[in-house]
């Protein structure tokens, strides 16, 4: 199995993964997306398919404590016309991950994201903000078509990097998602669908007990960047959050071309 374990890295390697534990727990809180920065810092210090292992429970941590802060904002139309598509993405990618290189994983989900972006900014710039259908419209034809698509894209991109995150903010935010009606939505999806990914991950050889001692100890971690989330995300406007989700997911994009 290319698993990691806890005493196989450096003291300085676990000061930059546990960095990025922190950061999943802020960007579950307060800046979806953002936890694309925790994803290329793990795949820096560890093997490229063991970080995507390692990091799954720790996403998962982070999911149960945005699950707990935002559980009364989740809209639910939006996820049960997601969670077939994702299904099905997640299946792509589970297929994908066993044939494709890493080089191949991280240029594909780099073009991904910054295609979204695109997508979303000029959609953002014909239509106005004003104009959003609102989450209302994922019952239009329209609606269920573009849950679709996204879902796809989203299970997949979860799947082989657990990059899933910039996909999905890019789907919300098209679909006019408010700010905790965004956040407390990506929370239960996220959850469901990280746990869902769980035996395809053990099936892999991404995890195991070892890698889940590495795991405990960095999920100390996410704690305290949620709470510091959920304190920031009250002092930031619908405008700012908006940006910041945006620039979070390009910033994930290039890291992955880049890489």
């Amino acid at each position: 199995m290319n698993t990691m374990t806890l005493w196989s890295i450096s003291p300085w390697s676990f000061a930059a993964l546990a960095a990025a534990a922190l950061l999943v727990g802020f960007s579950k809180t307060a800046v979806s997306g953002a936890n694309t920065v925790s994803l290329a810092i793990f795949a820096a210090v560890l093997p490229a398919r063991a970080s995507t292992g390692v990091l799954l429970p720790v996403l998962i941590v982070g999911d149960v404590l945005a699950v707990l802060t935002y559980r009364r904002h989740a809209h639910w139309p939006t996820l049960w016309r997601l969670f077939p598509a994702v299904a099905v993405g997640v299946v792509l990618g589970t297929l994908f991950l066993i044939r494709a290189d890493d080089a191949i994983v991280r240029t594909s989900i780099g073009a991904i994201l910054l295609l979204m972006a695109s997508v979303t900014l000029w959609r953002r710039r014909r239509a106005g903000q004003a104009e959003e259908p609102g989450p209302g419209s994922v019952t239009t034809s329209a609606g269920r078509l573009k849950a679709r698509s996204y879902g796809v894209l989203g299970g997949f991109t979860t799947m082989v990097a657990n990059a899933g995150g910039p996909v999905m903010s890019m789907y919300l935010l098209s679909a006019g998602f408010r700010k905790l009606g965004f956040l407390g939505t990506s929370a239960f999806f996220f959850l469901i669908v990280n746990v869902s990914k769980v035996p395809f991950s053990v099936g892999l050889g991404l995890i195991d007990g070892r890698s889940l001692l590495l795991d405990a100890a960095l999920a100390l971690f996410v704690v305290p960047g949620a709470f510091l989330g959920k304190w920031a995300v009250k002092r930031i406007n619908q405008r700012l959050f908006e940006a910041l989700v945006i620039v979070a997911t390009v910033v994930g994009g290039v890291q992955l071309l880049l890489r």
